[in-house]
């Protein structure tokens, strides 16, 4: 689908962003580049839609370099998510939603149930929602919207710079499995650019780690783990940045790593425990004083306990309904059960 082959990029100053990189994208797949701050993943993201050209080498889509297509065609056929969305203050939800069709001269029934479909695939219903200004609207929902039009004239190809690094855990846990959700249904090849392990882990079908312009390693979460190709890749999967109060629960030799880092059915790491089998179910309609926030019950082990550290009761929803409520305790017990299990809560 997209390929980079022998790809470089230096600056006037001398600086090298990008050293001969090799890379391919498959069709369908939620791939994710991460590295430090300066690695060349953002560099790499741009050359896509030729926001950064290169130095050298050549970058392909179906086969065909990107050098060949109209430069508008190729835009309005890649969908862009940026950290900071800039929706359109005077527009409607609907209207900034539908910037790229209209461009394209979709016809504007087309355009209304496209949007409308949506909205409603992240839980925002369009006869609400539509009509509504942006700041109408949550942090978390504009960057809803903002993903919305980036998929609103079905493009083959979605890159997402740093979607959700500027949102809340909460916000970013839900429009993570908003992201998975979508992808499950419309399977689009989406490269995604971010600095969390954590989030390349869930939601990456294949991770490209990166350092100083080059690839490290290109595999699955579980390759990444069970293969890493040098100490770099080692340290750098090893260390999610996970913190309970003052006391870390990151790194291999902690025994909560295990649990942490186990595999679900895709082979992705994740927490091994489901929410709903700790929280305390809740009758339709009832949400009880003591907890505000709610979470997914899709929520990672690792998630919930960066969540918790500042809650001491959360609600669990699922398809935007509450079912029901976790406490610090019920994640304490659970923690303390699962330490006995493995034999692991003693020296």
């Amino acid at each position: 689908m997209i390929q980079f082959e022998n790809v470089s990029k230096q600056y006037p100053d001398g600086t090298h962003a990008l050293r001969h990189v090799h890379l391919n994208i498959n069709k369908g797949e939620l791939f994710v580049m991460i590295g430090p701050s300066g690695c060349g993943k953002t560099t790499m993201l741009k050359m896509i839609n030729r926001l950064i050209e290169r130095t050298e080498g050549i970058v392909r889509i179906n086969e065909r370099p990107i050098d060949e297509y109209n430069i508008h065609e190729l835009r309005w056929n890649i969908g862009y998510v940026l950290q900071q969305i800039a929706l359109f203050p005077h527009m409607t939800i609907a209207e900034n939603i539908a910037v790229v069709p209209e461009l394209r001269k979709w016809k504007s029934e087309q355009i209304k149930e496209r949007v409308h479909t949506l909205l409603d695939m992240v839980g925002l219903k369009g006869t609400t929602y539509s009509n509504r200004k942006p700041a109408e609207l949550s942090g978390g929902q504009q960057q809803r919207i903002g993903v919305l039009r980036a998929l609103a004239a079905d493009p083959e190809i979605v890159l997402m710079d740093e979607p959700f690094s500027a949102l809340d855990p909460m916000s970013r846990e839900k429009l993570q499995d908003d992201i998975l959700d979508i992808q499950r249904q419309m399977k689009k090849t989406i490269v995604f650019v971010t600095h969390d392990i954590q989030e390349a882990m869930k939601l990456g079908d294949r991770i490209c780690i990166m350092k100083d312009g080059q690839v490290l390693q290109v595999g699955t979460p579980e390759e990444l783990i069970q293969q890493p190709a040098n100490e770099f890749v080692r340290d750098f999967v090893g260390s999610p940045s996970l913190d309970m109060s003052s006391q870390s629960v990151s790194g291999k030799s902690n025994p909560m790593y295990g649990l942490l880092m186990a595999s679900d059915e895709q082979e992705r790491p994740t927490a091994l425990f489901e929410l709903e089998s700790i929280m305390s179910p809740l009758s339709p309609g009832h949400v009880p004083k003591s907890a505000k926030t709610a979470v997914p019950a899709s929520i990672t082990l690792a998630e919930l306990v960066d969540i918790m550290s500042s809650h001491d009761h959360l609600l669990v929803e699922r398809d935007h309904q509450i079912i029901g409520e976790v406490s610090r305790a019920d994640l304490i017990r659970y923690w303390a059960d699962q330490l006995q299990e493995r034999g692991e809560g003693h020296e």
